[in-house]
């Protein structure tokens, strides 16, 4: 039977041709697959998925699976699905070895960086030879061990006394057009706000500054980054979220919405991800709620801003990045009026 997804294919090849035999009994964790891939060579059953990532996350949830954070005792055997960034691919194979009874499995694609992750395991671990389809490689260790014990992420203390961890976005200290966009806000900007990509913190941290400020709600897809924010915030007004800020929902509006949006995923640029973050922050402001708002120059968030709101103003700026100010939502298409 053929194969479509190249995980699923390399899998299917691991297990039939290439020898890798998986215990009969016991769970399976399966750190960091994402939405779309297929674990069906797996027994469901047996198999605990391990994502941080919130919309990931809940598409496994979904559909049934059992779905968690972080490992939870011991495993047979694991599989470790590649993020992008190399610490984060680094520490989700540490962690895979710490709980795992039997082997180890790596799966990723050349993008990701499954070659060089190849040679540094070779270096420490009894290595499999590799299985190659689909522009990726699967290659597994029968027993890791602490092999790979100093790849754990330790969490690292940047500009401000700020806590971060290898991998979240911005880790190594304040993004610069945060940094810009802060500056650029007035005095007064609302009593209840929300910061829709929070991070680990950074940002909201410089709301809270702000006079009249009664609540700042993080909302923030990334696990790991959300814990770095409640360890860097312990303002009582800070209200946290794990959740995708595109389908985020507050209980009441807010008055003002401060962010910079992402604009890619782990596989891919996207900057539709960032029009999703203009649509979601008009849904959750008051009528008269503002968006403050920082982008790279480069991308055309004009026309999604104009189809939500009814004022637009663009900001001082500089040669990165572009700030914008825009207020009075426009209501959800099917809530307009019909004249």
């Amino acid at each position: 039977m053929a194969v479509s997804d190249p995980r699923a294919a390399r899998l299917a090849l691991a297990l039939g041709e290439a020898g890798l035999a998986l215990p009969r009994d016991g769970r399976i964790a399966v750190f960091g697959p994402r939405a779309g891939d297929d674990l069906s060579m797996l027994d469901r059953a047996r198999v605990h998925i391990i994502q941080g990532f919130r919309p990931d996350h809940d598409a496994f949830a979904a559909a049934g699976w059992t779905t968690g954070v972080a490992p939870d005792g011991r495993y047979a055997a694991v599989l470790v699905c590649l993020p992008r960034a190399k610490a984060a691919a680094r520490d989700l194979i540490a962690q895979a070895a710490e709980v795992t009874d039997g082997p180890l499995i790596v799966d990723g694609q050349k993008s990701e960086g499954i070659d060089s992750l190849l040679r540094e395991s070779r270096a420490r671990a009894d290595v499999s030879a590799p299985v190659s389809k689909g522009h990726g490689k699967l290659y597994w260790m029968a027993t890791p061990g602490a092999a790979f014990a100093d790849w754990r992420a330790v969490p690292q203390q940047v500009e401000g006394g700020f806590v971060t961890l290898p991998g979240v976005f911005s880790a190594d200290g304040p993004d610069p057009g945060s940094r810009l966009l802060a500056e650029a806000l007035p005095g007064r900007i609302g009593a209840r706000l929300a910061d829709p990509g929070a991070g680990w913190g950074w940002l909201a941290a410089q709301l809270l500054e702000h006079d009249g400020v009664e609540e700042v709600h993080l909302i923030e897809a990334d696990h790991a980054a959300l814990e770095c924010a409640r360890r860097n915030i312990s303002d009582s007004r800070a209200r946290f979220h794990w959740a995708d800020a595109t389908r985020f929902r507050p209980d009441e509006p807010f008055d003002a919405v401060v962010m910079n949006p992402p604009f890619h995923t782990e596989r891919a640029a996207t900057p539709e991800l960032g029009v999703d973050f203009i649509a979601s922050a008009a849904r959750m402001l008051a009528p008269q709620g503002t968006l403050w708002m920082v982008a790279n120059r480069s991308l055309p968030y004009e026309r999604a801003l104009g189809a939500a709101f009814r004022d637009i103003a663009e900001l001082a700026g500089d040669g990165r990045f572009k700030l914008f100010r825009a207020a009075r939502p426009r209501p959800p298409s099917g809530a307009r009026k019909r004249g």
